[in-house]
């Protein structure tokens, strides 16, 4: 039976309709008052899953805030995951890795498949996405989200808003910033039968665009996390959640 089968019914036919929306607080996010704010509006918004820091603490927190809202705790280091889990995590990713690289800090395909490796060992029937660096060519890209789906993750996850440099305003300039994970999450869904999460500077112009590409959802984070007002944040949620449940059923 999959792992994917223990996650709750919502998330299960949200990852399975194609339909899922993840909002994302961030990796480096600890700041209670903020990631309770960030559960709140993506509870309200209608997200289907909320990823946060791997803090027990936190976990809990947003549990107390959102209780209806299943949580994903995402870290680098695998011994940091078991705690979040016993204090109600639903599942865990390794990732996303952008926070790392203005740090100088680089994932190689090596150290992705240990940590993964790591991870199921410490972990073997809670649900593990992985996220595929997009430092890596797409080539690459592929053949490690092979690896990974054989060396035990449930679902693979695509990043590259980092690395995009939209010239352009309005929609052209958000389907530029977009542009590589959106390649991405096309190569990958076609490499691998495990759902992708297609993530990292999506906006609701370009989230219609990742589920046409192959994706089974998406992640967003700092189009909701960088507002300072909740309704605002709310808002935004609102407008993704609608793009991904009006937009037409096709790929690309």
């Amino acid at each position: 039976m999959s792992r994917l089968s223990s996650l709750p019914a919502s998330l299960q036919s949200a990852i399975t309709e194609r339909r899922l929306l993840k909002v994302i607080a961030g990796l480096a996010n600890f700041d209670a008052a903020s990631v309770e704010q960030i559960a709140r509006a993506a509870a309200a918004g209608g997200a289907d899953l909320l990823d946060i820091a791997c803090d027990p603490a936190l976990v809990k927190a947003v549990a107390a805030t959102a209780p209806d809202l299943p949580i994903c705790v995402s870290a680098v280091d695998p011994d940091l995951f078991p705690p979040a889990v016993a204090a109600g995590a639903t599942m865990v990713e390794i990732g996303n890795f952008d926070s790392f690289y203005p740090q100088g800090i680089v994932f190689g395909v090596a150290e992705v498949l240990e940590l993964t490796r790591l991870t199921r060992a410490l972990l073997p029937e809670v649900v593990l996405s992985v996220t595929v660096p997009h430092v890596l060519p797409l080539d690459q890209q592929e053949q490690l989200a092979v690896d990974l789906a054989a060396a035990g993750a449930d679902l693979i996850q695509t990043e590259g808003g980092t690395s995009a440099r939209p010239f352009s305003a309005g929609s052209l300039g958000m389907i530029e910033k977009a542009a590589p994970t959106l390649a991405a999450a096309h190569a990958l869904s076609r490499a691998i039968e495990l759902p992708v999460l297609c993530a990292s500077g999506l906006s609701a112009v370009t989230v219609p665009m990742a589920l046409a590409c192959g994706a089974a959802g998406v992640g967003v984070g700092s189009a909701v996390n960088r507002l300072n007002d909740e309704l605002a944040m709310v808002a935004v949620v609102r407008g993704l959640r609608e793009a991904i449940d009006q937009r037409a059923v096709v790929r690309v």
